[in-house]
């Protein structure tokens, strides 16, 4: 059976005390979330979170990316390990910013997957189509590729522990949101192409999130849709009362 997530990523925001106050007024105002709840805060801040946020029902702690080797002389980078033991148990790979402005490919991906796995992360795999793969009519074939390069490698076991965040790049940070219909569709597609490499059961089992622009007006609608799990949540996340109403839009 798979589960409910919504994981709220921070990007670039939040110093140390702006987190802190963060994490309190969420915590005042979600109890008994009906889902997991996950908080990426910056590097800087995963400890501080982590402290907040242990032993509270349902929370749980990522970091927003991982480094693809297990160690070196890769100066400012952030391994695996090292975010496993500042105890966080999921990291976000893939998201589309960094694709773009950093230039990660599918393959440097599949590393970092298997980096996060060995390490025991779950990995919150992302992607999803810019708007001329979209206009094109080509997002199935890109989202595919996406799919098959950065995770089908692994094995069952593996890709049990891993959640898929579908993100239209097209709709993230634009306030251009994919209809719930869209996100429907596309998730049903994701779902379908997990099912013919591992099969219906593990299909089933997976967790899919919407990860453009969802918001705590359009949340509800979203999550009611029969393959959407939940959500990736960006803006709305560092906004205590909409990050609290996105979460209990869960059904």
């Amino acid at each position: 059976m798979r589960q409910q997530i919504v994981a709220g990523n921070w990007k670039m925001n939040n110093t140390l005390s702006e987190g802190s106050a963060l994490v309190s007024s969420i915590l005042e105002k979600i109890h008994h979330p009906k889902g997991l709840v996950v908080l990426a805060p910056p590097f800087t801040s995963l400890l501080s979170v982590g402290v907040q946020i242990n032993g509270q029902e349902g929370f749980h702690l990522a970091a927003q990316n991982c480094h693809h080797e297990t160690k070196g002389a890769y100066t400012g980078e952030v391994s695996a390990a090292m975010i496993a033991q500042a105890g966080a148990s999921f990291v976000i790979l893939g998201h589309s910013e960094r694709r773009q402005y950093f230039h990660e490919t599918n393959e440097m991906l599949a590393s970092k997957a298997n980096q996060a796995l060995s390490n025991g992360l779950r990995p919150i795999f992302c992607c999803g189509e810019p708007l001329d793969i979209r206009e094109d009519e080509k997002h199935e074939l890109y989202v595919e590729t996406q799919l098959k390069a950065g995770l089908f490698h692994l094995d069952e076991a593996n890709f049990r522990k891993v959640v898929i965040a579908y993100e239209p790049i097209w709709a993230i940070g634009t306030g251009r949101t994919a209809s719930s219909g869209q996100a429907q569709e596309m998730h049903r597609f994701i779902r379908s192409l997990i099912a013919s490499h591992y099969g219906t059961q593990v299909a089933e089992d997976t967790t899919i999130l919407y990860g453009g622009s969802c918001n705590a007006q359009n949340a509800a609608e979203l999550f009611g849709q029969p393959d959407v799990d939940g959500g990736l949540i960006g803006g709305a996340s560092l906004k205590a009362d909409d990050f609290a109403t996105i979460v209990n839009s869960l059904s």
